[in-house]
């Protein structure tokens, strides 16, 4: 049997300096606790400064409590970051997208995972999840819908892993839309796995690579100081975006060599 959830995250200032969490609801698969936060500030670049009109921030971490998602299965996960609060969501683990299989033996329906973040005035979201592995057999789509308030900060980051070791991928559909001030600021989409379009796997796509990410980060500085673009090696590239945003996209052998091209063009972003 399929599993239907939603699980929700609400951050509020506390009025004290910090933020509260008055929504805090697991789902399904989707167990959130809160963890501690960390002590780095609440910029855009998790060691920066913090941003002088933002609360402290909260933390919660997604753990999985069950396989998930099969094919058939429907999550969602909605964030709300309150005007001048700080939030960071992250994960215990990867999630790891599997096949599933209907009454009879016929083949499963695909997974679908929907994620909506909506990020106030002044407000600060590090929004940090762990790698999404393809599975042979698997067939997930994903979307993940950003609103963003004009002043509102946000880091973002995606990774899919194609396969576990020595394994094919399963089939992923991965979109990213991006609203800021209610004007659209990015939106993209990527199919990689058997059931993609024909090329995939080329030269022009992934090619032989098992691992591919992307960094998005929004800041009101960037606005009237855009970041340069720049390429950063041979697999990943540094754009800014026509709005106050820049976008790092990177292909890499493997999920590790992955989060060093990733964490690096945090780190290089504000150096």
């Amino acid at each position: 049997m399929s599993v239907h959830a939603t699980a929700r995250i609400t951050a509020a200032p506390d009025g004290r300096g910090g933020t509260v969490l008055p929504v805090l609801e697991s789902a399904g698969p989707l167990a959130l606790r809160r963890t501690r936060a960390a002590t780095t500030g609440t910029g855009p670049h998790p060691g920066g400064g913090p941003d002088a009109r933002s609360a402290a921030p909260a933390r919660v971490t997604v753990v999985g409590a069950m396989s998930a998602p099969l094919g058939g299965d429907r999550l969602a996960l909605e964030v709300g970051v309150r005007d001048g609060a700080a939030l960071t969501v992250d994960a215990a683990a990867a999630m790891i997208a599997l096949p599933g299989r209907r009454a009879g033996d016929e083949p499963a329906d695909h997974a679908g995972y929907d994620v909506r973040l909506t990020v106030g005035a002044d407000a600060v979201l590090h929004w940090l999840p762990e790698q999404l592995i393809s599975v042979t057999g698997s067939d997930l789509r994903t979307h993940t819908r950003v609103e963003l308030a004009p002043t509102a900060r946000l880091v973002l980051r995606e990774e899919l892993v194609l396969g576990r070791h020595g394994e094919a991928p399963g089939t992923v559909t991965s979109r990213l839309t991006v609203h800021h001030a209610g004007r659209p600021l990015l939106d993209q989409q990527l199919a990689l796995g058997p059931g993609a379009p024909g090329g995939w796997d080329g030269g022009a796509v992934v090619a032989d690579h098992r691992a591919v990410g992307q960094l998005l980060l929004v800041a009101p500085e960037f606005e009237e100081k855009p970041v340069a673009p720049r390429l950063l090696g041979d697999t990943a590239v540094r754009t800014p975006l026509a709005g106050p945003a820049a976008l790092v996209t990177a292909l890499a052998p493997d999920a590790r060599a992955l989060r060093r091209v990733l964490d690096d063009a945090l780190a290089d972003m504000y150096r």
